[in-house]
């Protein structure tokens, strides 16, 4: 059966799928969400409306960390996403986790905030994200001191969160100088070759970034 992931690929949450795929070159026919029609069945099987969604044969796979592991199930290849060490496997789901709600979700705060008509600003909200993402920021940094990727040596389920993350939240937020483990972290992120293509295809729809995309990465 065909593998078909309807998603954008400027979405952090989408490259975060797209990063898993291209581990373990997993083919799969992307369903680009501003093509015609595809937007209208892409609400059609989750109203909801938030993206990525996978698709192969009669089941659909909602929320990214759960379609890594779906992929992991279904179509297992040489990167084990989730390590087979029940404790790494724990540690990689806990990041993978402390990436989308303490980074993604305060980074993406920022952005919506950016967006709101003047009536509707939230200045307290949008101060309490960038407080949530300096907070991150200092824990990250001594977290990943003597670390290669987030789980020791492995990349994991928790690196494909943190690719995205970190990418637009240094966009947002920028990381300070003084975070150099952290700073280095991203650094290989974007030297993963299956990351450093998901952010090669998304180049072409920098302009949609409301805060305006740095002359970088």
């Amino acid at each position: 059966m065909t593998i078909e992931l309807f998603a954008h690929p400027f979405s952090s949450y989408c490259q975060k799928a797209l990063i898993a795929l291209y581990e373990n070159d997993v083919p799969f026919v992307f369903r680009m969400l501003e093509d015609e029609g595809v937007g209208e069945e892409f609400a059609s099987l989750w109203p909801l409306k938030r993206f990525p969604i996978l698709r192969e044969g009669g089941r659909v796979v909602m929320e990214t960390s759960v379609i890594i592991e779906y992929l992991q199930v279904r179509h297992p290849g040489p990167v084990k996403l989730i390590p087979a060490d029940p404790d790494l496997a724990l540690e990689a789901r806990m990041l993978d986790r402390f990436f989308d709600n303490y980074v993604m979700t305060p980074q993406g705060q920022c952005v919506y905030e950016s967006l709101r008509p003047a009536e509707s600003k939230d200045p307290y909200g949008a101060l309490e994200a960038r407080k949530m993402l300096d907070a991150s920021y200092a824990w990250l940094d001594q977290y990943m001191a003597g670390r290669t990727w987030a789980v020791g040596e492995t990349f994991t389920l928790a690196d494909c969160a943190a690719a995205p993350s970190l990418f637009y939240a240094d966009w947002t937020h920028k990381i300070p100088e003084q975070y150099g483990h952290l700073l280095a972290y991203r650094a290989r992120l974007l030297q993963r070759p299956s990351f450093a293509r998901a952010v090669d295809e998304a180049r072409g729809f920098r302009h949609y970034f409301p805060l305006g995309a740095p002359d970088r990465d």
